[in-house]
């Protein structure tokens, strides 16, 4: 296995903490506070190329693989999480599905602008009845003519207000179930298409989700992406692929928690000493930092599978789980280090604690991802 990252990839991964450290740092505080990404950071990140990691260079993006991927998520990750979702989103299951599975006619037409962030991905698969089981869909869309019409509502949609183009999941034949699910590719200006209730959520301040109504929602026959009633194993590949990159962001945001605390256990006197000198804080930053080193090793190893083309599916479960339950727990270790001030808002430590709680839910819950593990344990065993 190879991790070296070439003179770009280091030179953009140097670029990007530069950004991290002098922008969006400095601007934390007032993402939290106002529950926005100011439009400097946003126009910064365009500048950067942030919103083209994931699409080829023919269509105007970075064309960057999977493990230079990581390193650069890694670098966001060290920062305001709900600035690090935005982009993470639009990278991940926003524009992978298109790039993925898209044909060349939707190619063209949106990923150039994907690419620059002039128009904004999201994935849309979530329903009131369908989150962790996933197939059971109650969006249905129903072929008329020369498209389709979409009916239904779909829910905790990230970047649903800031988005242009949405990768949606809907039941082109319900009676199939999971097999007759079809994604498509819906425009927030298509008739019929409107954002519901903006959700207020615990974490993730400046990272926007909410409702989708899709209410006799025209789509255009062309805009099928894939091939009809293979929605539900595109879901999966789409979800598949992006779970590196947010282990990644997960690793990051560890690092950045160790950092803090590094930081602050050799500042802190407590009884004539630093607190790192007492072997109970000693101990918990030793925990700390073997967690983040296991997850380092396991997010380039199953980065360097996708760009070998490996399949991953029961690898990347592996990761999302393990990187998720890690985040959390060194962000509960980090507070604890901190003590009170690390309970306070004007220090960050909280927000990463509140941030960190998201990521054993989205984008399939810890228990999901055992699941999958699981059945893919006994194929293997069988």
């Amino acid at each position: 296995m190879d991790f070296q990252l070439d003179q770009d990839i280091q030179f953009l991964k140097t670029n990007i903490r530069n950004f991290v450290e002098n922008e969006v740092e400095k601007a934390a505080m007032t993402i939290e506070r106002e529950d926005r990404i100011p439009e400097r950071i946003i126009e910064l990140s365009r500048e950067m190329g942030l919103f083209g990691l994931s699409i080829p260079e023919e269509y105007g993006g970075l064309g960057i693989g999977m493990v230079g991927k990581c390193a650069l998520y890694e670098e966001l990750g060290k920062t305001h999480n709900g600035f690090t979702t935005l982009i993470g989103a639009h990278t991940g299951i926003g524009t992978v599905g298109i790039v993925e599975l898209g044909n060349e006619e939707q190619k063209q037409k949106y990923l150039p602008d994907m690419a620059s962030g002039k128009k904004i991905g999201a994935f849309a698969l979530t329903e009131p009845s369908a989150g962790s089981n996933a197939s059971n869909l109650k969006t249905t869309a129903v072929k008329e003519g020369n498209k389709y019409i979409l009916n239904g509502t779909k829910h905790y949609i990230t970047n649903a207000t800031e988005a242009d183009v949405f990768t949606v999941m809907a039941a082109t034949d319900p009676s199939k179930g999971a097999k007759g699910i079809t994604s498509f590719i819906v425009e927030k200006d298509f008739p019929g298409f409107h954002v519901g209730a903006v959700e207020e959520k615990m974490g993730l301040k400046g990272s926007h989700s909410a409702e989708l109504i899709f209410d006799n929602c025209e789509v255009p026959e062309e805009n099928v992406l894939g091939e009809v009633g293979k929605g539900y194993v595109n879901a999966l590949k789409i979800l598949a692929n992006g779970r590196a990159g947010l282990a990644a962001r997960n690793l990051g945001s560890s690092q950045k928690l160790l950092d803090l605390s590094m930081n602050y256990v050799q500042e802190r006197i407590q009884f004539g000493v630093p607190i790192i000198e007492h072997q109970a804080v000693a101990h918990m930053v030793a925990e700390m930092g073997v967690e983040i080193e296991a997850l380092r090793s396991f997010t380039y190893r199953v980065a360097w599978m996708v760009d070998r083309g490996e399949k991953v599916i029961k690898e990347a479960a592996m990761l999302k789980l393990y990187g998720s339950e890690v985040y959390n727990r060194v962000a509960d270790k980090a507070l604890q280090v901190h003590g009170g001030i690390g309970y306070i808002s004007d220090y960050p430590i909280e927000r990463y604690f509140r941030d960190a709680r998201i990521t054993r839910i989205y984008e399939g819950t810890s228990e999901i991802q055992k699941n999958i593990i699981a059945s893919q344990l006994r194929k293997e065993y069988s």
